[in-house]
Protein backbone atom coordinates (compact mmCIF):
# COMPACT_ATOMS: atom_id res chain seq x y z
CA UNK A 1 0.00 0.00 0.00
CA UNK A 2 1.12 3.45 -0.92
CA UNK A 3 -0.08 6.25 0.76
CA UNK A 4 0.96 10.03 0.06
CA UNK A 5 2.00 11.76 3.59
CA UNK A 6 -0.06 14.87 2.56
CA UNK A 7 -3.36 12.35 2.75
CA UNK A 8 -5.32 12.14 5.86
CA UNK A 9 -6.62 8.13 6.42
CA UNK A 10 -9.24 7.44 9.21
CA UNK A 11 -7.46 4.61 11.52
CA UNK A 12 -10.55 2.43 11.00
CA UNK A 13 -10.63 2.65 7.41
CA UNK A 14 -10.03 -0.76 6.06
CA UNK A 15 -7.92 -0.70 2.91
CA UNK A 16 -6.41 -3.08 1.02
CA UNK A 17 -2.20 -3.90 1.37
CA UNK A 18 -1.89 -2.74 -2.69
CA UNK A 19 -3.68 0.30 -2.99
CA UNK A 20 -2.34 3.75 -4.01
CA UNK A 21 -3.45 6.54 -2.45
CA UNK A 22 -2.56 10.49 -3.84
CA UNK A 23 -1.77 13.63 -2.37
CA UNK A 24 -4.90 15.60 -0.26
CA UNK A 25 -6.68 12.05 0.02
CA UNK A 26 -9.22 12.35 2.97
CA UNK A 27 -10.63 8.92 3.75
CA UNK A 28 -13.47 8.57 6.21
CA UNK A 29 -13.98 6.01 9.36
CA UNK A 30 -16.20 3.27 7.93
CA UNK A 31 -14.46 2.78 4.13
CA UNK A 32 -13.16 -0.37 2.72
CA UNK A 33 -11.15 0.02 -0.35
CA UNK A 34 -10.32 -3.12 -2.38
CA UNK A 35 -6.77 -4.67 -3.49
CA UNK A 36 -5.57 -2.66 -6.57
CA UNK A 37 -7.74 0.18 -6.65
CA UNK A 38 -6.03 3.92 -7.02
CA UNK A 39 -7.14 6.87 -5.44
CA UNK A 40 -5.73 9.75 -7.34
CA UNK A 41 -5.12 13.68 -5.46
CA UNK A 42 -7.44 15.19 -4.30
CA UNK A 43 -10.24 12.96 -3.57
CA UNK A 44 -12.64 12.58 -0.34
CA UNK A 45 -14.42 9.26 0.22
CA UNK A 46 -16.78 9.63 3.04
CA UNK A 47 -18.38 7.26 6.19
CA UNK A 48 -20.02 4.12 4.09
CA UNK A 49 -18.25 3.88 1.28
CA UNK A 50 -16.94 0.45 -0.19
CA UNK A 51 -14.97 0.37 -3.07
CA UNK A 52 -14.09 -2.46 -5.19
CA UNK A 53 -10.81 -3.93 -6.50
CA UNK A 54 -8.80 -2.20 -9.19
CA UNK A 55 -10.87 0.73 -9.70
CA UNK A 56 -9.52 4.19 -10.41
CA UNK A 57 -10.98 7.26 -8.63
CA UNK A 58 -9.77 10.69 -10.24
CA UNK A 59 -9.37 14.43 -8.61
CA UNK A 60 -11.96 16.14 -7.35
CA UNK A 61 -14.18 13.21 -6.99
CA UNK A 62 -16.45 12.60 -3.56
CA UNK A 63 -17.85 9.21 -2.80
CA UNK A 64 -20.09 8.37 -0.25
CA UNK A 65 -21.57 12.01 0.85
CA UNK A 66 -25.02 12.02 2.63
CA UNK A 67 -28.00 12.29 -0.05
CA UNK A 68 -29.24 15.84 -0.94
CA UNK A 69 -33.09 14.59 0.57
CA UNK A 70 -34.50 16.34 3.31
CA UNK A 71 -35.58 13.14 4.48
CA UNK A 72 -32.79 11.45 5.34
CA UNK A 73 -32.28 11.74 9.01
CA UNK A 74 -28.46 10.56 9.85
CA UNK A 75 -29.15 6.70 8.88
CA UNK A 76 -26.41 4.38 8.60
CA UNK A 77 -26.26 3.65 4.75
CA UNK A 78 -23.93 3.00 1.79
CA UNK A 79 -22.46 4.08 -1.21
CA UNK A 80 -20.79 0.75 -3.59
CA UNK A 81 -18.55 1.08 -6.38
CA UNK A 82 -17.68 -1.91 -8.22
CA UNK A 83 -14.38 -3.73 -9.31
CA UNK A 84 -12.36 -2.15 -12.59
CA UNK A 85 -15.29 1.24 -11.97
CA UNK A 86 -13.65 4.37 -13.19
CA UNK A 87 -14.56 7.74 -11.63
CA UNK A 88 -13.50 10.62 -13.77
CA UNK A 89 -12.56 14.18 -12.23
CA UNK A 90 -15.38 15.89 -9.88
CA UNK A 91 -17.71 13.20 -9.95
CA UNK A 92 -20.32 12.47 -6.86
CA UNK A 93 -21.84 9.35 -5.60
CA UNK A 94 -24.09 9.93 -2.66
CA UNK A 95 -24.72 7.18 -0.15
CA UNK A 96 -28.41 5.94 -0.09
CA UNK A 97 -31.46 6.78 2.19
CA UNK A 98 -33.48 4.69 3.96
CA UNK A 99 -35.25 3.92 1.12
CA UNK A 100 -32.28 1.04 -0.30
CA UNK A 101 -29.72 1.79 2.23
CA UNK A 102 -27.37 1.65 -0.55
CA UNK A 103 -26.60 3.57 -4.15
CA UNK A 104 -24.56 1.15 -5.72
CA UNK A 105 -22.21 1.59 -9.01
CA UNK A 106 -21.60 -2.43 -10.80
CA UNK A 107 -18.50 -3.46 -11.75
CA UNK A 108 -16.69 -1.82 -15.13
CA UNK A 109 -18.46 0.87 -15.13
CA UNK A 110 -16.96 4.54 -16.84
CA UNK A 111 -18.68 7.69 -15.05
CA UNK A 112 -17.29 10.51 -16.87
CA UNK A 113 -16.59 13.97 -15.55
CA UNK A 114 -18.84 15.81 -13.57
CA UNK A 115 -21.45 13.42 -13.41
CA UNK A 116 -23.61 12.65 -10.78
CA UNK A 117 -25.06 9.59 -9.12
CA UNK A 118 -27.85 10.37 -6.37
CA UNK A 119 -29.34 8.79 -3.77
CA UNK A 120 -30.21 4.92 -3.84
CA UNK A 121 -29.75 4.71 -7.67
CA UNK A 122 -28.63 1.16 -8.95
CA UNK A 123 -26.42 1.00 -12.00
CA UNK A 124 -25.93 -2.08 -13.30
CA UNK A 125 -22.63 -3.30 -15.04
CA UNK A 126 -20.63 -1.81 -17.99
CA UNK A 127 -22.48 1.00 -18.08
CA UNK A 128 -20.94 3.80 -19.50
CA UNK A 129 -22.20 7.76 -18.09
CA UNK A 130 -21.21 10.53 -20.08
CA UNK A 131 -19.88 14.17 -19.27
CA UNK A 132 -22.10 16.16 -16.70
CA UNK A 133 -25.37 13.76 -16.48
CA UNK A 134 -26.95 13.84 -13.30
CA UNK A 135 -29.05 11.02 -12.22
CA UNK A 136 -31.63 11.92 -9.81
CA UNK A 137 -32.67 9.57 -6.67
CA UNK A 138 -33.79 5.78 -7.26
CA UNK A 139 -32.57 5.73 -10.66
CA UNK A 140 -31.96 2.80 -12.07
CA UNK A 141 -29.43 2.14 -15.04
CA UNK A 142 -29.22 -2.01 -16.16
CA UNK A 143 -26.07 -3.62 -18.00
CA UNK A 144 -24.25 -1.79 -20.68
CA UNK A 145 -26.58 1.03 -20.97
CA UNK A 146 -24.92 4.34 -22.44
CA UNK A 147 -25.99 7.64 -21.55
CA UNK A 148 -24.48 10.25 -23.68
CA UNK A 149 -23.14 13.47 -21.70
CA UNK A 150 -25.31 15.96 -20.26
CA UNK A 151 -28.38 13.44 -19.43
CA UNK A 152 -30.80 14.58 -17.05
CA UNK A 153 -32.66 12.18 -15.46
CA UNK A 154 -35.89 12.12 -13.56
CA UNK A 155 -35.92 10.66 -9.98
CA UNK A 156 -37.50 6.79 -9.84
CA UNK A 157 -36.69 6.53 -13.90
CA UNK A 158 -35.56 3.34 -15.21
CA UNK A 159 -33.19 2.61 -18.57
CA UNK A 160 -32.97 -0.92 -19.66
CA UNK A 161 -30.06 -2.84 -20.77
CA UNK A 162 -28.13 -2.11 -23.54
CA UNK A 163 -30.13 1.01 -24.01
CA UNK A 164 -28.17 4.38 -25.86
CA UNK A 165 -29.36 7.97 -24.65
CA UNK A 166 -28.56 11.03 -27.17
CA UNK A 167 -26.16 13.61 -24.80
CA UNK A 168 -28.44 16.38 -23.48
CA UNK A 169 -31.76 14.70 -23.38
CA UNK A 170 -34.16 14.67 -20.85
CA UNK A 171 -35.77 11.34 -19.15
CA UNK A 172 -38.93 11.32 -17.77
CA UNK A 173 -39.64 7.71 -18.71
CA UNK A 174 -38.47 4.79 -18.30
CA UNK A 175 -36.66 3.34 -21.41
CA UNK A 176 -36.59 -0.58 -22.57
CA UNK A 177 -33.51 -2.30 -23.19
CA UNK A 178 -31.95 -2.34 -26.67
CA UNK A 179 -33.53 0.96 -27.71
CA UNK A 180 -31.79 3.99 -28.95
CA UNK A 181 -33.42 7.09 -27.24
CA UNK A 182 -32.80 10.61 -28.80
CA UNK A 183 -35.07 13.89 -29.90
CA UNK A 184 -37.31 16.32 -27.56
CA UNK A 185 -39.19 15.13 -25.90
CA UNK A 186 -37.42 11.85 -25.47
CA UNK A 187 -38.73 9.16 -27.90
CA UNK A 188 -37.58 5.58 -28.96
CA UNK A 189 -35.66 5.97 -32.50
CA UNK A 190 -34.23 2.66 -33.35
CA UNK A 191 -32.52 -0.43 -31.57
CA UNK A 192 -29.32 -0.15 -30.24
CA UNK A 193 -28.12 -2.43 -33.11
CA UNK A 194 -24.50 -0.97 -33.45
CA UNK A 195 -23.98 -1.75 -29.89
CA UNK A 196 -25.56 -5.18 -30.05
CA UNK A 197 -23.68 -6.61 -32.70
CA UNK A 198 -20.49 -5.54 -30.63
CA UNK A 199 -21.55 -7.77 -28.20
CA UNK A 200 -22.11 -10.68 -29.36
CA UNK A 201 -26.06 -10.39 -30.54
CA UNK A 202 -26.47 -11.91 -33.80
CA UNK A 203 -28.51 -10.42 -37.17
CA UNK A 204 -31.00 -13.17 -36.09
CA UNK A 205 -31.55 -11.82 -32.54
CA UNK A 206 -31.10 -8.05 -33.60
CA UNK A 207 -33.96 -8.44 -36.03
CA UNK A 208 -36.55 -10.30 -33.63
CA UNK A 209 -35.99 -6.68 -31.21
CA UNK A 210 -37.05 -5.02 -33.98
CA UNK A 211 -39.79 -6.83 -34.77
CA UNK A 212 -41.00 -6.54 -31.48
CA UNK A 213 -40.67 -2.73 -30.87
CA UNK A 214 -42.25 -2.44 -34.49
CA UNK A 215 -45.30 -3.64 -32.55
CA UNK A 216 -44.97 -1.67 -29.25
CA UNK A 217 -43.70 1.51 -30.95
CA UNK A 218 -45.75 1.55 -34.55
CA UNK A 219 -48.49 -0.61 -34.46
CA UNK A 220 -50.70 2.35 -32.80
CA UNK A 221 -51.55 -0.20 -29.94
CA UNK A 222 -51.85 0.60 -26.37
CA UNK A 223 -48.83 -0.70 -24.33
CA UNK A 224 -51.32 -3.53 -23.12
CA UNK A 225 -52.68 -4.52 -26.22
CA UNK A 226 -49.12 -4.30 -27.61
CA UNK A 227 -47.27 -6.35 -25.36
CA UNK A 228 -50.33 -9.20 -25.61
CA UNK A 229 -49.61 -9.49 -29.17
CA UNK A 230 -45.96 -9.72 -28.87
CA UNK A 231 -46.83 -12.42 -27.01
CA UNK A 232 -49.04 -13.91 -29.08
CA UNK A 233 -47.18 -13.31 -32.34
CA UNK A 234 -42.93 -13.73 -31.10
CA UNK A 235 -40.99 -16.90 -30.30
CA UNK A 236 -39.99 -17.15 -26.67
CA UNK A 237 -36.44 -15.92 -26.03
CA UNK A 238 -34.50 -13.98 -23.49
CA UNK A 239 -34.85 -11.02 -25.10
CA UNK A 240 -38.27 -10.95 -25.93
CA UNK A 241 -38.91 -11.59 -22.22
CA UNK A 242 -36.52 -8.60 -20.99
CA UNK A 243 -38.34 -6.70 -22.70
CA UNK A 244 -41.80 -7.98 -21.78
CA UNK A 245 -41.02 -8.03 -18.07
CA UNK A 246 -39.40 -4.39 -18.14
CA UNK A 247 -42.37 -2.36 -20.11
CA UNK A 248 -44.57 -4.59 -17.50
CA UNK A 249 -42.82 -3.85 -14.73
CA UNK A 250 -42.61 0.35 -15.59
CA UNK A 251 -44.46 2.26 -13.04
CA UNK A 252 -43.65 5.72 -14.70
CA UNK A 253 -44.59 4.49 -18.30
CA UNK A 254 -42.34 3.83 -21.32
CA UNK A 255 -41.13 6.59 -23.51
CA UNK A 256 -43.10 6.68 -26.70
CA UNK A 257 -41.89 6.46 -30.46
CA UNK A 258 -41.40 9.02 -32.46
CA UNK A 259 -43.32 10.74 -34.81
Amino acid sequence: MTIHPLSQIHPEAKIAPNVEIGPFVFIDKNVEIGSGTTITANVTILEGSRIGENSKIFPGAVIGAIPQDLKFKGEDTLAIIGNNTTIRECVTVNRGTVAKGKTVVGNNCLLMAYSHVAHDCIIGDSVIIANATQLAGEVEIDDFAILGGGTLVHQFCRIGAHVMIQGGSKVSKDIPPYCTAAREPISFVGVNSIGLKRRGYTNEQINMIQDIYRIVFQSKLNTSNAIAKVIETISESAERDLIIEFIQASERGIIKGFI
